[in-house]
């Protein structure tokens, strides 16, 4: 293309016609003044937030650029130093890229201090921010939440669609649940028709099973014609495979038969695990062959270069052994035998190997290579049959070794009882150091020569502590009792003088020892003279209890009997360790001895009220009613002002259908200073004669001296609800919740007397009122769901259960409530929860037993049960359960069990177990009777329960 004409005065040229290039499609990749370094107005939405800006040169340089033929890049380039100049007079860099945050700003205040303005300036707008958020947050939770509940009422679950349904299933009966078909399988695939082809079976095929299944009985005309000697190949029968098996099982019995003992009648091989003998075998694989050889070349190797190493022989052999060679085994060790002759395990190892015939020889071989070697003579000895060749074999190796004590044991042990005396005489003159053969002699001889034999054996052996005892024993074997006291106390200083240290545990050890053989005044002397030794001052009660209670534990009462009798010796005054020995004389001894250590006891410590108290109980439990009130007299007399020896009286008396002289005593305690204690003692008799003015009369008179005791308040309100006053009762319970706010029967009392006047609601508002009174107490929320559910208000006592297990999260009775509510497949989980929140509660236990014995899973439910009463045994309601269970499914002995149990653990608490054992006409009722009452009550309430369901 040719420049444009020029004027010839040098003016520029005249301008020329303009294309139309702004009508026209630009390129793909134009961008417009890109070429003189204008790249335009770019924002953030052009560049988007992971794009950065092109590197364009800078339109002041491009302004002052060189000449074209200059370096740079473009039009508008710059050498990088010159640009670097630049940027250093503008203090920052325009190209650099773009900050989502402070926008092209970022780099202007970056070396600027951020100071305590600029912190307050950040923290106001934070403020404002969120305050600002704050305003919209509402709308915008609302709109989500209107937006989620439109998304679930447009797209319902499957559940949420058959919910309706499934809520109606418990109306079906058995019939309509039987008449609904069995699902199946429906699908196309099983809908195709498989084809199936039918083919005529040909006449030869029918004919050859008929001719299979004929039976022949005249000769073949051929064979008749050789005297029926040969069978005509064409006519050789098809082979029966059933009996060929019968034949293969006649072959098998018969080679059973030729393995069994013609002599003795007795089979070698079980016939019944034949086969399974067979699978038993080892079958040797090709890796361990190759490393049984790897392994006979290396203990060839170590015979060969070492053979007097009696090791390398033995493994050689039983290498071989191991492979199945038991030959190649035997002529192993004969030849270590000769390589190594004065190895006795080598001899032992090849007798082993040896066949029971040449195993004596072997063995003989042995001990006159070595005749020292006591294993070698006590296996010749096992290898005979007979006792007499046994002790002459013995006796030879005694020739040879007559120290050794092994030999002397097992020929002691085989000879009579006036020859092992013998030999015993002879052993320890050959081993005077061995206290063994001293104590067996002693054991065999006379009392007199006993006593010699054990003086020799005390000389030979000062420091052993087992002659002593052994010696104690034997004069307490012969009546001598009054001299092991004596020798036990000589022994021990005898070995002190020896330098021997008393080991206190060791010597308990042997008095257990002794106990258990039937020494016991020999136990008692070890326990008196060696409990106290090694033992600080400050320690001795402790330990010696710890003892006392580990013997017993162990079952060594004797012993536990003479630490506690030298403990009290020391510690007269001490009434714990008395009532540790009344109560291991009560568990284990009779009532006579239980009753010489309390004598003993209250002799000491006249003021102890709880040692009187059970000399009493014993006696009155025993039957001997007068020596009881003879005990608490003694007692008065010790302790005159003891509110518990009146109580004790009047209990006496009264459990013993004495009214009258309860009355008395009752009357006595009141005069000088009774407790509360005492007036509701009072009331309770009144209420067991009938007489009702009197018993108000003492509650009234109890109230007026002791307002906040709530028990005269719960009596007097019951009252007047058993003579049909409830609108009195309930002022009562009033009155009493004035003076004790915090009683939990009181508020449960005026729930229940407001439930049968004025309905459920007011009840609900006295329990309410009661628990923001009272908070976190679960009784209070456990009235109040069993509230909801008498009413059959399930939803109201589902959400009360939940307010009350957020309270009360660790409540037994809760959880256990929680359980039964729920649905049947939730139960399982809520028992896992509820073990989780209150571990080693029994309720929870109790509803866990009940659990599984719905399942009918019996002897888990027993276990839960017994767990259940172990960890609670004096809540009778636990006890009832668990006998209702052993009456279902128990036999005889664990109802009679269960029983037993529970009367010696004498409940005293449970909600049903009260209300059955505090009623009127229970009051003299024995334990036994009570449980089966509450027994019938819980069967009651089953019913109920099922009735209401239905």
């Amino acid at each position: 293309m040719n420049p444009p004409p020029s004027q010839p005065n040098g003016l520029p040229p005249l301008p020329t016609k303009r294309l139309e290039f702004l009508n026209t499609k630009p390129p793909s990749n134009y961008v417009a003044g890109l070429g003189r370094g204008a790249t335009g107005f770019t924002t953030r939405s052009d560049i988007g937030p992971a794009r950065s800006a092109p590197d364009l040169p800078d339109r002041n340089a491009a302004a002052s650029q060189p000449p074209p033929n200059s370096a740079g890049r473009g039009r508008g380039g710059k050498d990088e130093e010159e640009e670097d100049d630049a940027e250093e007079e503008k203090g920052y860099d325009e190209n650099q890229k773009f900050d989502e945050f402070e926008g092209n700003d970022v780099g202007l205040f970056a070396s600027a201090e951020y100071d305590e303005d600029d912190k307050e300036a950040d923290a106001i707008w934070e403020a404002i921010d969120q305050r600002m958020d704050s305003r919209r947050k509402d709308r915008r939770e609302a709109r989500l939440k209107e937006e989620i509940e439109k998304y679930r009422a447009s797209n319902p679950k499957i559940t949420e669609q058959f919910a309706d349904l499934k809520r109606k299933l418990h109306t079906l009966s058995t019939e309509d649940w039987d008449s609904i078909p069995e699902i199946g399988d429906y699908s196309l695939r099983n809908k195709k028709k498989k084809f199936e082809s039918f083919v005529p079976v040909p006449d030869t095929m029918l004919e050859k099973a008929r001719q299979e299944k004929e039976h022949v009985t005249a000769l073949d005309p051929k064979s008749r014609g050789v005297g029926g000697a040969e069978t005509p190949w064409g006519q050789t029968p098809v082979t029966d495979l059933t009996a060929v098996g019968e034949g293969r099982g006649t072959v098998l019995s018969l080679k059973l038969d030729r393995l069994s003992d013609s002599v003795s009648g007795l089979t070698v091989v079980d016939p019944k695990g034949y086969l399974t003998d067979l699978k038993s075998m080892k079958i040797t694989s090709d890796a361990e062959i190759s490393d049984i050889k790897k392994a006979r070349l290396l203990l060839k190797s170590v015979t060969q270069t070492n053979p007097k190493h009696p090791p390398g022989w033995i493994a050689a052999a039983r290498l071989e052994e191991v492979a199945g060679k038991i030959q190649a085994a035997r002529m192993l060790i004969k030849k270590g035998c000769e390589e190594c002759p004065k190895s006795e395990d080598v001899w032992l190892e090849a007798c082993r190997l040896a066949s029971p015939e040449e195993a004596k020889a072997v063995i003989a071989r042995g001990v006159k290579a070595i005749p020292n070697s006591v294993k070698l003579w006590l296996q010749a000895a096992k290898l005979e049959h007979d006792d007499i060749n046994r002790s002459r074999v013995l006796r030879k190796g005694l020739e040879n070794i007559p120290d050794s004590v092994r030999l002397w044991k097992a020929v002691v042990e085989l000879a009579s009882e006036e020859d092992a005396r013998l030999l015993l005489q002879r052993a320890v003159e050959c081993c005077p150091l061995h206290v063994e053969l001293w104590l067996a002699l002693a054991r065999l001889e006379t009392y007199d020569n006993a006593k010699k034999v054990l003086n020799r054996a005390r000389e030979r052996l000062s420091k052993e502590p087992l002659i002593w005892i052994t010696a104690a024993k034997l004069e307490e074997a012969n009546g001598n009792s009054g001299m092991v006291g004596k020798i036990i106390e000589r022994g021990i200083r005898a070995l002190q003088r020896e330098g021997l240290e008393i080991d206190r545990e060791a010597w308990m050890k042997e008095a257990e020892a002794a106990e258990r053989a039937g020494s016991v005044v020999t136990c008692k002397a070890i326990i008196s003279n060696t409990v106290g030794i090694g033992v600080e001052e400050e320690d001795r009660k402790r330990t010696w209890v710890a003892d006392a209670e580990e013997c017993k534990k162990r079952g060594s009462i004797e012993t536990a009997r003479a630490i506690y009798e030298h403990a009290l010796t020391v510690f007269l005054t001490k009434k714990s360790i008395w009532l540790k020995a009344a109560q291991l004389e009560k568990s284990h001894g009779t009532r006579e001895s239980l009753d010489a250590v309390l004598r003993r006891a209250v002799t000491y410590i006249p003021h102890a009220e709880v040692l009187w108290l059970m000399g009493a109980k014993e006696k009155w439990l025993a039957g001997d009613v007068p020596a009881a009130r003879a005990i608490l007299q003694e007692a008065y007399a010790a302790i005159p002002n003891s509110e518990e020896i009146w109580l004790a009286a009047f209990k006496l008396e009264f459990e013993n259908h004495e009214p009258e002289r309860a009355r008395m005593l009752l009357a006595k305690a009141r005069e000088r200073g009774g407790t509360e204690r005492v007036w509701m003692k009072s009331a309770i008799v009144e209420r067991e004669l009938g007489n009702t003015d009197e018993e108000r009369k003492l509650l009234d008179e109890g109230l007026k001296q002791f307002p906040s005791f709530f028990k005269p308040w719960l009596m007097r309100g019951q009252l007047e609800e058993r003579l049909g006053n409830l609108e009195q009762a309930k002022e009562k319970y009033e009155s009493g919740l004035k003076h004790c706010p915090h009683c939990t029967p009181l508020w449960l009392s005026l729930a229940n007397l407001e439930e049968k006047i004025n309905g459920l609601s007011r009840a609900r508002a006295v329990l309410t009122m009661a628990r923001k009174k009272n908070p976190q107490n679960p009784e209070l929320w456990l009235a109040a769901v069993r509230a909801e559910l008498r009413h059959g208000y399930k939803r109201e006592a589902d959400i009360m259960m939940a307010k009350a297990l957020q309270e009360c999260p660790t409540s037994g009775i809760l959880w256990a409530l929680s359980i039964e509510m729920a649905p049947r497949p939730q139960r399982k989980s809520k028992s896992s929860d509820a073990i989780k929140r209150c571990d080693h509660d029994p309720h929870v236990f109790a509803a866990v037993a009940k659990l599984f014995w719905q399942d009918r899973k019996v002897d888990t439910a027993r276990k839960w049960f017994n767990r259940t009463v172990t960890l609670a045994p004096d809540i009778g309601d636990f006890w009832a359960l668990y006998y209702k269970y052993e009456l279902q499914h128990g036999n005889d002995d664990a109802q009679r069990d269960v029983l037993n149990r529970c009367i010696s653990a004498e409940p005293k608490h449970g909600e049903r177990w009260q209300s059955i054992s505090k009623a009127v006409e229970n009051s003299h009722q024995p334990i036994d009777s009570i449980l089966k009452k509450v027994v019938v009550l819980l069967g009651k309430e089953e019913n109920a329960a099922e009735n209401g369901k239905n």
